[in-house]
């Protein structure tokens, strides 16, 4: 592994990702593709942009031509995909945009990859593609993809594509299905970076039906270092879930961040639910831990302190993703729910 393309490298995980990729193993050479839609920032990665192991590319991964060229030109042996329209919000409203990008952006890949021969084609992908539990039980990895809503069918889709081009035409791959991350440099129309931004502005926190709704938390950095493990050491062909063992409901996050900024709990509005609401994730991460060596180096606790912190030391960074267009999503989203 010397030479890896990393779609999506602006946007929350990918620009984690390259940063800690960067940073921790300088012997590889990142190539970041990434179209810069609303939720990619550059901005993200202006700390190592001038690297000279990083070089960025603007473009689409559907576009099968360029991501040829970079394969070629950048002599790229592996594939870490991480660009996807990834809000499930926006995929109820608009669900087209996930087909062409979650979908046939990731066929357009995985085809590149099968013509060039690459050594390892990595998707990250969600553990929403299972569905929902019920108060019992994890997802495993034999655990039946049964995607609830339109950004969770294409993401179940792209690793079915995923599992297809390995199982037909024998492309060396894996894939990798997180639980709901928080972390530096994270767009506000997530839960978190919402609720920091809202309770730093003395703003309403709106909270989806009765903020029951249980997931399992997993620091970006965390996830990344998970990534990376598989990249290193997993064999081909094999899945692996990415959970911070941190389950959590809605309400006791949004309680969290109020009490550590000091505001009053007066600020949440309950609002009418978002459409078929997935009640509950929870990720059995013991096939990673066990067969990788992999597991999360921070508790919840630690994990959302440094996040608050993160964003407290950079609200200009916050400022400048909350214009314009977020605020007209906003308004769509939540004014009169």
């Amino acid at each position: 592994m010397k030479n890896i393309l990393v779609t999506g490298g602006a946007g929350f995980i990918g620009s984690n990702f390259v940063r800690m990729a960067l940073e921790e193993h300088p012997d590889v050479h990142v190539v970041n593709l990434d179209k810069l839609t609303y939720a990619g920032n550059l901005q993200n990665l202006a700390d190592v942009q001038d690297r000279p192991q990083y070089s960025f590319v603007h473009g689409d991964i559907c576009d099968g031509p360029l991501v040829e060229r970079l394969l070629e030109e950048h002599k790229i042996d592996t594939i870490v995909n991480f660009a996807a329209e990834s809000h499930v919000d926006r995929s109820i409203t608009g669900p087209k945009i996930f087909i062409e990008t979650n979908v046939t952006g990731t066929l357009t890949l995985l085809q590149a990859a099968r013509d060039k021969g690459l050594e390892r084609f990595l998707q990250v992908s969600t553990d929403e593609v299972y569905g929902s539990l019920g108060s019992e039980g994890k997802f495993t990895e034999q655990t039946p993809l049964s995607p609830n809503s339109p950004y969770s069918a294409s993401k179940a889709g792209a690793d079915h594509l995923v599992r297809a081009f390995g199982h037909t035409f024998g492309l060396k791959y894996n894939i990798t299905n997180c639980s709901n991350n928080y972390g530096p440099y994270q767009f506000p129309e997530k839960l978190i970076p919402l609720m920091i931004h809202n309770a730093l502005h003395d703003k309403e926190l709106p909270v989806y039906g009765d903020g029951m709704q249980v997931r399992d938390w997993l620091y970006v950095y965390d996830h990344c270092t998970a990534i990376w493990q598989v990249l290193e050491k997993a064999p081909p062909g094999q899945t692996y879930n990415i959970g911070g063992c941190n389950e959590k409901a809605n309400i006791e996050v949004v309680e969290i961040i109020l009490d550590r900024l000091n505001k009053p709990r007066s600020l949440i509005r309950y609002v009418k639910d978002r459409p078929g609401h997935d009640r509950r994730y929870a990720i059995d991460a013991g096939k990673i831990i066990s067969q990788l060596g992999w597991k999360p180096s921070v508790t919840f606790e630690q994990g959302i302190a440094k996040t608050i912190d993160w964003y407290l030391s950079n609200e200009k960074w916050l400022a400048g993703v909350v214009s314009g267009e977020y605020q007209q999503y906003y308004q769509r989203m939540y004014a009169g729910r």
